[in-house]
């Protein structure tokens, strides 16, 4: 059975037993801190076993694409060189939320193996928790598994793997023990059953593992029993592909091989089990899932690890002849066509993002190969100013780290240079990094401590801004109060309500709630739980549970914020019509007096494209079109083309936005009937916020109007002080900053003339040396700029010779050292500057003939300065 195949029974077979199929979440987790990439089935689940996501179905299965890269089970540096690391991979998985528990999901798991993809019974190891008799009984009396062929493993009190078959989401919350299916390989492979000294072996390889979450694990260790336990499951498709077709390691498995393939081609390589192509195949699927997922390369966070993993592909591929004779220098780009043809079908989004990724992997690339000779120029000077013969491991791992400089290439430097690396340096750096990584990839909160209510709010606020309600709850701070006084902050909870809770990027309501004795000032709105929490304080009275009160929006704010919103909505559409549909929400803030938008696109915004955008979303302003909204279920939205928003979680039922078929999105946010409403719409500034995202400012209605009013009121005052029509003003300021330029130009020639003056001055103070002239000096009153066109002259007008200068601005030294070709055998122009350089605080380099460099420290300019004479009479013997 082909990958493709194999994936399709799995959730064939799973929606014939009542299970949903659910789609394949994102890699990075939608409103989740605690991980840098989705790494395992269960994540988009989690709130359904926390109990805070409500869902329409009670069992799910999935094929979810996962990245792990780093930290405890999968160190970067092994993938490529074992038969199933791997930085990107897929989780089969089925899961029961509450529904069914460890007796069907023992069955259904057994039933595929065996019936469906049709396993011999004989090859399968089965382990379970060691106290949990109740599946040992299932797995030996219902499903007829030898006894002796199940081992029972203990759990490492604490641990959050499924290893020691005792699995929980963190150090607190849900929990429970695991059951695992390995196969076995075979008696020709190393390698010893679970449990045994010899399991690491390759021989028994875990495939399916069951994990019943059955408690909820407290602070202090207690576990508490879940009112409805629930299913857990994955099985990597990787590992089951290898098993059916035949192959002991995963990159046998046919999507693999296809793409070492099309690596080999592309770079002329014959050997196909060169694991340099491994390496490759294996990051271009990271690699290309993250950009379409909307990761881009960046020096921090998630894109840090994209930069990793495609600087680490790109640096196999040179190993492999990348760029020499014969053989392709850009390459990694190019492999994303194959990919599409592999996973293409299964993962459209590959195919609807192909130029976007193909256009970031190459930006990526051509960047490296400019970062390999930043790295090199950064060891050489390393080198130069070492006092031994050893490389600090820190330095290694500076390149290795923040300049994507391959750690094997600097010894291979070292080796020719005859120097050593300090290795246990490197690695001590390296853990220390790795201590980072683990700490990012777990998760790190406490599941029972955050502050919930039972109780459930009712909004109204798409019909009304007033209503009629009662109090429900009181809270001071985390305290829940019968009453409170004037002048006290707290929160008020109402049955029901107008107020809009802050979501989606839409701040929350501010407004008052009035009763016959009371008026509360709502400062902001959010939400606690199902409950809408009026945050503010009591401006007179007092408030109890049970008062009717009015609650009233403050019709203004809300207004103004309907319009940003609106736009928002149009502006997104421009945005992906005009720019590409890789243009996704990357952010959002939507406030009465203006609207932010953040969005994924690789460079910055022309002021063309701008005005484009900008004139598009005033089209559809103008053009008024009805904002329909109609609640239906996800699949239906789906159908109709509407996109979710950016980190935001989604119901059975969802509200689909339309404003005409140019913006149909899923949105839970107020808005204006009609777009004319929205009024004049004027983007404010656009900028870059980080590798890869834009960030769009607007304003709109009033806004923009006060902001334009605000624009020309400087315009007519640049046209005062121009003396000129403000029409005029823009050629007028063009004039002015010609001439500007043409007097600065006219300053530098006069200053080129004073130091050609003075260069002639200076020629009168060359020595001989050795029976070489030699001129070292201080300027006065040139800029370290024009150091290098005077030492040419001087060097031209003196022949044969060795120059040095040296000026002083502020504190800072400029350093020029000039060589005639003739006499660079026995001086070079960059040791020659460094004797100074070194002396006042600083270093340079550059060619054997000229070499630059500059300094901190003017009081110790004369003295090295001197020293250069005496330095020269040595090296010329």
């Amino acid at each position: 059975m082909s990958t493709n195949q194999i994936r399709d029974a799995f959730l064939k077979y799973f929606e014939s037993n009542n299970h949903q199929v659910v789609d394949s979440s994102p890699l990075v987790p939608a409103n989740d801190p605690t991980l840098l990439f989705t790494n395992a089935g269960m994540v988009q689940f989690k709130d359904c076993f926390l109990g805070t996501d409500k869902r329409s179905y009670s069992r799910a299965t999935s094929s979810q694409r996962c990245v792990r890269a780093g930290g405890k089970h999968n160190d970067l540096e092994n993938v490529g060189y074992t038969a199933r690391h791997h930085t990107f991979f897929e989780m089969l998985g089925n899961f029961s939320f509450g529904d069914y528990f460890k007796q069907d999901a023992i069955k259904y798991c057994w039933e595929f193996l065996t019936e469906v993809l049709k396993l011999p019974k004989e090859k399968l190891w089965v382990t379970v928790y060691d106290e949990d008799q109740e599946a040992l009984d299932i797995w030996v009396n219902e499903i007829g598994f030898p006894a002796d062929r199940i081992s029972k493993i203990g759990d490492n009190k604490g641990a959050r793997y499924a290893s020691d078959n005792f699995w929980a989401m963190g150090d607190t919350g849900p929990c429970g023990p695991c059951s695992e299916v390995f196969y076995d390989h075979g008696e020709h492979i190393w390698g010893g059953v679970p449990g045994s000294p010899e399991e690491d072996g390759d021989r028994f390889i875990e495939i399916w593992n069951l994990v019943f979450m059955q408690y909820n694990r407290h602070k202090d260790g207690t576990m508490e029993p879940l009112p409805k336990p629930s299913v857990d499951t994955g099985m990597g498709l990787e590992r089951i592909s290898a098993i059916m077709q035949n192959v002991h390691s995963n990159y046998e498995i046919d999507i693999f091989q296809n793409l070492i393939k099309a690596t080999a081609n592309l770079l002329n390589v014959k050997d196909l089990d060169n694991k340099s192509l491994r390496v490759i195949a294996d990051h271009i699927r990271s690699c290309a899932f993250m950009v379409v997922d909307g990761v881009i390369p960046s020096n921090e966070g998630r894109g840090y690890v994209l930069r990793r993993i495609v600087r680490r592909a790109i640096r196999h591929g040179h190993q492999l002849g990348a760029g020499t004779e014969g053989h392709k220098a850009a390459f990694f780009a190019d492999l994303v066509k194959p990919l599409v043809n592999e996973m293409g079908s299964a993962y459209p989004e590959l195919s609807e993002q192909y130029d976007f990724i193909v256009k970031v992997l190459a930006k990526e690339e051509a960047a490296f190969a400019k970062t390999l000779d930043r790295g090199m120029a950064i060891l050489e000077a390393d080198i130069a100013a070492m006092s031994g013969k050893t490389i600090a491991g820190e330095t290694v791992f500076k390149l290795y780290d923040t300049f994507g400089f391959p750690k094997d290439l600097t010894a291979d430097i070292a080796r020719e240079k005859e120097l050593e690396i300090d290795w246990n340096g490197f690695e001590k750096a390296m853990e220390t990094q790795r201590e980072k990584a683990r700490a990012a990839s777990n998760f790190g909160v406490d599941y029972n401590d955050s502050l919930s209510i039972d109780e459930k709010s009712e909004f109204t606020g798409y019909e009304n801004v007033s209503q009629d309600s009662v109090v429900s709850k009181l809270l001071k701070g985390d305290e829940e109060v019968t009453s409170i006084d004037s002048g006290d902050k707290a929160i008020v909870v109402l049955k029901n309500t107008p107020f809009y809770a802050e979501s989606g990027g839409q701040v929350g309501d501010k407004g008052q709630l009035v009763s016959s004795n009371a008026e509360f000032m709502v400062t902001d709105t959010q939400k606690l739980g199902d409950a809408i929490a009026h945050i503010g304080y009591l401006k007179s009275g007092c408030l109890t549970l049970d008062s009717s009160v009015t609650a009233e929006v403050d019709t203004n704010l809300r207004q103004a914020t309907m319009r940003n919103h609106s736009a928002t909505h149009l502006m997104h559409a421009a945005l992906r019509e005009l720019l590409g549909t890789h243009v996704q929400q990357k952010g959002s803030l939507v406030e009465p007096d203006k609207l932010r938008f953040d969005f994924s696109h690789t460079e910055a915004v022309t002021a063309d494209e701008l005005n484009r955008i900008e004139a598009l979303v005033n089209q559809k302003i103008y053009e008024n079109h009805a904002v329909d909204v109609e609640v239906t279920d996800m699949d239906s939205a789906k159908e109709k083309g509407a996109m979710a928003l950016f980190g935001e979680k989604y119901g059975d039922e969802v509200r689909v936005l339309s404003m005409s078929p140019f913006s149909v999105e899923l949105c839970g946010g107020t808005h204006v009937g009609n777009t004319g409403e929205i009024g004049p719409f004027k983007i404010t500034s656009e900028a870059g916020i980080a590798a890869g995202v834009r960030r769009i400012e607007a304003v709109t209605g009033e806004g923009a109007v006060t902001w334009m009013q605000s624009s020309e009121q400087t315009l007519n005052a640049i046209g005062g002080l121009l003396k000129s029509d403000p029409a005029q003003a823009a050629e007028k300021v063009s004039q002015l900053m010609e001439k500007a330029r043409q007097l600065e130009k006219n300053i530098e020639q006069l200053k080129s003339k004073l130091a050609s003056s003075q260069g002639s001055d200076l020629l009168s103070q060359a020595v001989e040396v050795k029976g070489v002239k030699v001129l070292v000096a201080k300027l006065e009153g040139v800029e370290a700029k024009s150091l290098r066109e005077m030492q040419d002259q001087l060097k031209n007008k003196l022949g044969s010779s060795i120059v040095l200068l040296a000026v002083a601005n502020d504190g800072k030294v400029g350093l020029i050292a000039g060589v005639s070709k003739d006499l660079t055998s026995k001086v070079k122009a960059g040791e020659l500057v460094n004797v100074v350089a070194q002396q006042v605080g600083g270093k340079g380099g550059g060619r054997p003939d000229m070499a630059q460099a500059g300094g901190t420290d003017e009081a110790a300019l004369p003295k090295a300065l001197d020293s250069v004479l005496p330095w020269l009479e040595e090296k010329l013997i």
